[in-house]
């Protein structure tokens, strides 16, 4: 499957907080053009709804999209993840993470373990498509974000 644009650009459009030497990056495509992409990326394509940050070494939890898969699977802010699907995360980057979750992207299942308060936990989890809500809401952030020009216009 070809990809038109990069997961890297993918997460940019997701976050919404490009910046660009102080001042908001501008996108090169139109509005338009942009709305159908992005909509045509992540139609059919899963999730999990939580937000990891590095740290030296491994992956945490930050964030947890409220009542996403993450969240219902019983994850919670400031997990450790140790282990997805058999496969160590503990001194793992966050686009080995990523590449975990594209791998279990044909089933969407996932077993999570992770330490929290002292003691491992282990957490089935399930990859789910994005809803219409969310992708509006991604589409809207990319096109506040990057078209301010053109939606001031």
């Amino acid at each position: 499957m070809v990809r038109c644009i990069p997961r890297l650009i993918l997460l940019a459009l997701v976050a919404a907080t490009v910046v660009v030497r102080g001042q908001e990056a501008k996108c090169s495509s139109t509005a338009q053009e942009c709305d159908q992409q992005i909509r045509k990326m992540l139609s059919g394509r899963r999730y999990l709804g939580a937000t990891i940050a590095e740290t030296n070494p491994g992956l945490l939890i930050k964030a947890l999209v409220p009542d996403g898969p993450a969240a219902r699977s019983g994850l919670r802010t400031g997990d450790r993840l140790i282990a997805v699907n058999g496969k160590s995360l503990t001194q793992a980057s966050a686009s080995e993470f990523k590449q975990i979750l594209a791998d279990a992207g044909q089933t969407g299942r996932l077993w999570i373990i992770v330490w929290r308060r002292g003691a491992y936990i282990k957490v089935d989890a399930r990859l789910e498509p994005y809803t219409k809500e969310q992708i509006d809401k991604i589409v809207a952030a990319h096109i506040a974000q990057s078209h301010t020009m053109t939606a001031a216009q």
